[in-house]
């Protein structure tokens, strides 16, 4: 008897009426002589909300609180798929993070799953029971309910597939993983399959529709998973590794932007590794994640160096700098967008940021900032140039 873990984002439990047919659809698969266990997230807007009534109480809410209320919408969801599912006849548990074990460590908002105690689950199912799981949450060595941060609730999903040995599948409101954005390309493809590696980079780079931790998480314990559309008999797209797929026929596999950074430049710092380290160090002790970075060559022993980092994170991040510099050497660039190619065939195929480059010098798109890997290639352009970007590259790489 298979053990699938099945894992529904907030859209598709958003009413009561979109649980009932998650109900319908995991009966289904129960009939099948399938052990079924299932992680939701909050329904809908639930989340936001929340975050929205904490916004009435405190600028600054408590970390801790904060993560006691938002496991809430989780828990919510769980009980009404379970309350849908014994009403429909079948069997079914819900259990908060506090009642199966899932043990985490790290900060309040963006803590890290270390264990998981699935004795209590393996009892259910042995009985027969559809186990239904609040994702996006954990307890740690305090006994305080902490949160995964974004993607938590593919985390839980993954994590639990790793304890079980079973199969993961994430269900959403889109029917799988495409080259790029539909909604930005509407000639965009749709994949059968995705390497784990691709898939990282991909969402690292703004593709959302699955989070790196979960992936990364996959990819160490070799857990393929199947991304899909909710309730619904269209096929998806399965992440697994490189073993039996063709990394031959295509150099390019996917597309992704993120508008979500900016750049900022610091104009004549000594040329000195200790006070770039310096500077870097205390960046990386905020938890600030810088992506790109770039530096000129030094002349009157003064560099310019630019990266990008969150927008969301500028005000910290000047705080920083400004202990390096006088303000007028600062420079932030909000328009930039980070265009991303990646593929395993890049590996072993010449030309293809020679090819990137021709295209875009051809339509008169700047090129502000690069960085490449072995299966990567960012660039920073302009945010009007966007659209005209994925339009060409599309076309240009087949995706």
């Amino acid at each position: 008897m298979k053990t699938i873990v099945q894992k529904y984002g907030g859209s598709s439990v958003a009413t009561t009426e979109k649980i009932l047919k998650v109900a319908d659809t995991l009966i289904k698969r129960k009939k099948e002589d399938n052990r079924i266990v299932v992680v939701v997230s909050a329904m809908g807007d639930t989340t936001d909300d929340l975050i929205g009534l904490t916004k009435q109480i405190s600028k600054n809410p408590d970390k801790r609180e904060m993560d006691a209320l938002l496991a809430t919408g989780e828990m919510i969801s769980a009980s009404l798929l379970s309350m849908a599912l014994i009403e429909k006849g079948y069997d079914a548990v819900s259990y908060t993070a506090y009642q199966i074990g899932i043990k985490t460590t790290g900060l309040y908002g963006r803590s890290l799953i270390d264990d998981i105690d699935v004795s209590r689950v393996e009892k259910s199912l042995s009985e027969g029971k559809i186990v239904i799981v609040a994702g996006f949450q954990g307890v740690n060595e305090d006994g305080d309910i902490t949160t995964l941060g974004r993607g938590g609730s593919d985390t839980s999903a993954v994590a639990l597939a790793v304890k079980l040995q079973g199969e993961c599948e994430i269900y959403t409101d889109v029917d799988g993983i495409y080259s790029c954005d539909p909604r930005k390309f509407k000639e965009a493809k749709k994949l059968e399959f995705i390497d784990y590696e691709e898939m990282l980079e991909l969402a690292s780079l703004g593709a959302q529709v699955m989070h790196s931790r979960s992936v990364e998480l996959a990819q160490k314990y070799n857990i393929p998973i199947y991304v899909g559309l909710s309730c619904s008999d269209i096929k998806g797209t399965i992440i697994k590794g490189v073993k039996d797929m063709n990394l031959e026929s295509k150099s390019v596999t996917g597309l992704a932007t993120c508008d979500e950074d900016i750049s900022i430049t610091v104009k004549n710092l000594p040329s000195n590794i200790n006070i770039l380290s310096d500077l870097f160090e205390r960046v990386a002790r905020k938890k600030i994640n810088i992506d790109m970075i770039s530096q000129t060559a030094p002349l009157g022993e003064k560099v310019n160096v630019s990266f990008t980092i969150p927008h969301s994170d500028l005000d910290e991040c000047l705080d920083i700098l400004r202990d390096f510099t006088i303000e007028d050497n600062i420079h932030i660039d909000e328009n930039i967008t980070k265009f991303s190619l990646v593929g395993l065939g890049m590996k072993n195929t010449t030309g293809v940021a020679a090819s990137l480059f021709r295209i875009f010098s051809e339509a008169q798109i700047e090129v502000k900032m690069i960085t490449t890997s072995e299966i990567r290639i960012t660039c920073a352009i302009k945010n009007d140039d966007k659209i005209k970007a994925i339009d060409l590259a599309a076309k240009q790489f087949n995706l």
